[in-house]
């Protein structure tokens, strides 16, 4: 049986469009507006390497205080924006039907906790579940540490790994990890977007993936 590693905003979890306007509204606040569609290109990212494409968008280096501090208003933002997460349809059907299957799976995620927690509880995910936040590796995507410390805790090879990601990010890191990967369109990135970015197959959300486990080799 093949491991399936999830990214979680936008892959599990419809939270793309309120980070997009968290950091946008952060953004405007500390007097640097930037469109909409910039910023969500850039959603999957960590938070350091987002604030660095914020410095190249404006034309100027954002001392480490101001970085913090966008980072940290953006969390404030988000909070309010979205206080209900909701998981993607299908996304906790999926889940529980792997853990039925005894399928090995985990959580790969660029968010931090506590500001995660909410999710994995909309998720009704165990205690046990193996997740691997930003914390808990130097660099974050689109760099594979998250991708490799998540397969180390399964206890499997990086070869018999899928990575499932909504964004370009996902699909690079994936693909710098020499492990193959899914795409899903919940996100906003499109089917061409993640097909170029390497992805092996492309679904409309969790609840076609689901249907379509045979097709990866998961489940006979």
């Amino acid at each position: 049986m093949r491991a399936l590693i999830f990214d979680l905003d936008g892959t599990l979890i419809d939270t793309v469009y309120a980070h997009v306007f968290a950091w946008q509204e952060a953004l405007a606040e500390a007097g640097m507006p930037i469109e909409g569609w910039r910023i969500h290109r850039r959603i999957g990212m960590s938070g350091g390497l987002f604030t660095r494409a914020v410095a190249r968008e404006i034309g100027r280096t954002l001392l480490p205080e101001e970085a913090r501090a966008l980072q940290r208003r953006h969390g404030e933002i988000f909070s309010r924006l979205l206080p209900v997460r909701r998981p993607v349809p299908g996304a906790v059907e999926l889940l529980r039907h792997l853990r039925e299957a005894s399928v090995p799976h985990g959580i790969a995620t660029s968010g931090r906790r506590p500001e995660i927690d909410a999710s994995l509880a909309a998720l009704e995910v165990p205690g046990d579940m193996v997740v691997v936040d930003r914390g808990d590796v130097a660099r974050a995507k689109p760099e594979p540490d998250l991708f490799f410390a998540c397969q180390e805790r399964l206890g499997v090879a990086v070869e018999d790994c899928y990575v499932v990601g909504d964004a370009v990010w996902d699909l690079l890191a994936a693909r710098r990890a020499r492990m193959l990967s899914v795409g899903v369109l919940t996100g906003g990135y499109g089917l061409d977007e993640l097909s170029r970015a390497g992805a092996y197959r492309v679904y409309r959300d969790a609840s076609e993936l689901d249907a379509s486990l045979d097709e990866l080799g998961v489940l006979p």
